[in-house]
């Protein structure tokens, strides 16, 4: 990893860091104000939401101006989210924050992604690029809400206090300018490469959807996206059946997080070994086995096993996902189509959990872990079916 990787994934973390930190804090002010659940439930949903709407636009905004302009402004308006929770630490206020930091969050994830799969020279070097970039959000969601949850319980004169949270949300609004130091001095795209986008006919970013490898390259990846939702869905409900402590469950979660997170560390020094569909199509067969044996595990033991297991074989989804697009879609057209992607996994992000809720109370949750392990041999056989139409990735060296 050379150090203009180091300082994409550095910006990356700090500007998604401050996201997840809103994320923890912000939902416990409200529940300290004495707002409901389903408030609560609300306000975390809007950290999504603003992703569905602006993802597409902040793609075709990355496809004409690059890296730096477009992470300006995720840096300008995720520092402004945070920093009016510090003057104004209302529930209103805070609604607004959580839009607009997970605004800046995606925003600069596109334009990160598109700059880093844009200056490869082959597929192997695709495949160590977002191996590595893929983990940078695991180390965000650790650095910003342990962050924040120092500052709310030692900032203030008890902890909890106000004043704590308006340090937490200081903070949170500094981090994302690390980020922009952290790519300033980022050489950006020719103008000329990225004014090669408005050649040709008017195109939307709908008709990417009528390229069979995207299509089935996206289906693949809402589907490793419901892997991953599902299992944090339904670990609970089960630990709970299974008359857990909160503090199991919670080994649980974390054994799954840190198999994702070395599995990701390690594919890079075997990258040239990967096939990308190959891969995605392992894992997805591998998930229905263990889906389908999840629900009949009883020991504590056992769940943190498969949850290890499970880790570990949907972790290696999202670097092949990213390697793959960025050789299946026009280079010209990589920032709308990491923006549909960006799109559709935040729109699942928002509606699954309703999905699941309902699906679970007439199936129960071992049907619900049996019926997204079905989806996910249907997926098995997409992914085999990926590839084919490739391009050369990247434009040389900048």
């Amino acid at each position: 990893m050379n150090w203009a990787l180091a300082r994409l994934i550095a910006a990356q973390i700090c500007v998604h860091g401050s996201m997840a930190g809103m994320r923890l804090a912000a939902p416990l002010l409200a529940l300290r104000e004495g707002y409901s659940v389903a408030a609560v439930g609300f306000l975390v949903a809007l950290f999504a939401l603003t992703q569905v709407f602006l993802a597409l636009p902040a793609g075709r905004f990355a496809d004409r101006h690059g890296l730096k302009r477009p992470m300006a402004y995720s840096v300008a308006v995720a520092c402004m989210g945070a920093g009016l929770a510090v003057v104004f630490p209302t529930y209103a206020v805070l609604c607004v924050a959580a839009l607009m930091t997970g605004a800046g969050a995606g925003g600069a994830t596109i334009a990160v992604q598109r700059h880093a799969g844009r200056a490869v020279h082959d597929a192997t070097e695709l495949k160590q690029v977002f191996s590595w970039l893929s983990i940078g959000p695991a180390v965000s969601n650790f650095i910003g809400p342990f962050a924040a949850g120092l500052a709310i319980d030692h900032a203030g004169t008890t902890p909890g206090s106000l004043e704590g949270y308006r340090a937490a949300f200081a903070l949170l609004a500094l981090l994302p300018l690390v980020s922009w130091w952290c790519v300033r001095s980022t050489q950006d795209l020719p103008a000329a490469a990225a004014a090669s986008a408005k050649d040709g006919p008017p195109q939307r970013a709908w008709d990417l959807l009528n390229d069979p490898p995207f299509r089935r390259l996206l289906i693949v990846n809402w589907l490793i996206s419901s892997c991953w939702d599902v299992h944090a869905f339904a670990v609970p409900l089960l630990g709970h059946e299974r008359g857990l402590s909160a503090a199991v469950i919670g080994t649980i979660f974390g054994a799954f997080a840190i198999a994702a997170t070395v599995i990701r560390v390690l594919m890079p020094f075997v990258a040239k070994h990967l096939r990308e569909r190959g891969v995605m199509a392992g894992a997805m067969l591998v998930t229905a086995v263990l889906f389908a044996v999840y629900p009949m595990l009883q020991s504590a033991w056992a769940m943190g096993l498969c949850s290890v297991l499970l880790g570990l074989v949907l972790g290696t989804g999202q670097p092949m996902v990213m390697s793959l697009l960025h050789q299946i879609t026009p280079s010209h057209r990589q920032g709308e189509a990491l923006g549909l992607r960006l799109m559709a996994i935040n729109a699942s992000s928002v509606l699954m959990p309703l999905m699941f809720g309902s699906a679970g109370a007439v199936i129960g949750v071992s049907g619900l872990f049996w019926g997204v392990g079905a989806a996910g041999l249907g997926g098995a056989r997409l992914a085999w079916r990926i590839g084919g139409e490739k391009k050369q990735p990247g434009q040389g060296p900048r």
